[in-house]
């Protein structure tokens, strides 16, 4: 396999559109837009109703992001803290939506691969970073999903009555369903809505299980209301605050969303006429389902766990289950626990090695849905063993590399900061006005909050 350059800037590299074994029909795109277009004219609930029905990129981001971080994040974060921390994830998302608006806008006025177009109107530095951190988070971030689904299935064993599976056991069953989720994406633009409809399912059946546990727990609705407002607690039983809130800013949005969300955009052969649907997507698909699900994980987890024994970091989802189990019955409740969890980290897997295979196709110019394509989603596969190396720190691990994999998500953010004010990129697409200049001062504040919350974390290490 011979490597092309991948950050050319030659007129074949930036041409527009993806590379698709099966590419979209185009003549239902044309009617498609045609459709939008009309909508645009109409009122806005009929407009809603129309977006919601063709959504499914933002689904993507959620399922990806919805995944052992997050619920790490989240449940240790309610377990340790109450509800004092709940503002992290739906701030974190928030600042994450306006950039992808940004990235939606900038790759659907234009049309053009944006790994080449960063290079050419960014810079080489910015492109070739944002496309090796996309991997390499989507590398490290491999192993707690792995740790996360492991430890779900052997409670969920033992619940059932197969009392002392052992956790690497679920690996390859979970590797080779991953394998098949993921290799099903790009072989025909059916099956790439398919794939984005199994996300959608995955997703709400979690919100679902979670809305169970918080509406049959005790919950201080005036505390929650309050843990919305941003603060900074007490560190407690040996968890630092920074920490977790380092921890939870990461866990929202990474730098491989970056990278995956606009190639699933062109893998579904969207244009400028989709650029309304794009929005409406992010909030509907990715921030409102986000929010839901991890605000829902802190306020369960504060509900039964905060105030009782210290949570240490060798805890284990069974721990957890246990104590919601005794809430919901201890057969069904950890049943449905065991579940939610499961499909978070299950969804995630899949969708890092969609993003590995996305890299391999600026890389290597290789199509989406092709041998070599598929070949590459495989780089993160030997995470699967992570269950047997980190035993002792089963859920925590997702803590850390959290904090790793978020130190490299702010060099890409301030390179689309860069594109959205180029005027050679966006030509007569450039956002004008305060509405322009509000979106840009968000895009620095989505740079800025995690650059300071890991570096204060750091700092409270020395």
């Amino acid at each position: 396999m011979t490597p092309v350059d991948p950050v050319r800037t030659d007129a074949e590299s930036l041409q527009r559109g993806l590379r698709m074994a099966a590419p979209p029909d185009q003549e239902a795109l044309l009617r498609e837009a045609q459709w939008l277009d009309q909508l645009e004219r109409g009122p806005w609930t009929s407009r809603i109703r129309g977006y919601m029905s063709l959504s499914g990129p933002g689904y993507l981001q959620s399922a990806l992001t919805l995944g052992a971080g997050t619920a790490t994040a989240s449940l240790f974060s309610g377990a340790v803290f109450g509800y004092q921390l709940l503002w992290v994830a739906p701030a974190s998302m928030a600042l994450g939506v306006i950039v992808l608006a940004a990235v939606a806008h900038q790759t659907l006025s234009t049309g053009l691969r944006p790994l080449p177009a960063m290079r050419k109107f960014a810079g080489a530095p910015f492109a070739i970073a944002w496309a090796a951190s996309s991997l390499l988070a989507s590398i490290v971030w491999h192993v707690p999903q792995y740790n996360l689904a492991a430890s779900s299935v052997v409670d969920l064993c033992a619940v059932l009555g197969f009392e002392g599976v052992p956790a690497i056991a679920a690996s390859p069953l979970l590797l080779l369903a991953a394998v098949w989720l993921s290799w099903s994406y790009g072989r025909s633009p059916v099956l790439v809505r398919r794939y984005e409809a199994f996300c959608k399912i995955l997703i709400w059946a979690t919100v679902a299980s979670l809305v169970w546990v918080v509406a049959n727990t005790s919950t201080d609705w005036a505390g929650v209301v309050a843990g919305f407002w941003p603060s900074i607690p007490q560190d407690r039983d040996g968890h630092s605050a920074f920490g977790m809130v380092a921890s939870g800013l990461a866990a929202a949005v990474g730098v491989n969303m970056t990278f995956l969300y606009p190639y699933s955009l062109l893998a579904r052969g969207w244009g400028r006429s989709h650029r309304g649907l794009a929005k409406c997507d992010l909030a509907c698909g990715m921030l409102l389902p986000y929010a839901l699900a991890t605000s829902l994980m802190t306020i369960a987890a504060a509900n039964t766990l905060y105030g009782g024994d210290p949570v240490g970091k060798g805890a284990a989802i069974s721990e957890v289950s246990r104590v919601l189990g005794s809430v919901l019955g201890a057969t069904l409740g950890r049943v449905v626990f065991d579940l939610g969890m499961l499909a978070m980290a299950f969804s995630t897997i899949s969708l890092h090695m969609l993003v590995c295979g996305f890299v391999a196709t600026e890389w290597f110019g290789c199509e989406v849905g092709s041998r070599r394509h598929r070949l590459w989603q495989l780089l993160p596969a030997p995470a699967a063993i992570a269950p047997a190396l980190f035993a002792a720190v089963p859920v925590w691990i997702a803590v850390p590399t959290n904090i790793a994999c978020g130190a490299l998500l702010p060099l890409s953010y301030f390179a689309f900061w860069k594109l959205q004010r180029s005027r050679a990129y966006l030509g007569a697409d450039l956002p004008r006005g305060l509405g322009a200049t509000l979106w840009s001062l968000g895009i620095l504040v989505a740079v800025l909050v995690p650059t300071i919350a890991i570096g204060l974390y750091v700092m409270s290490l020395l």
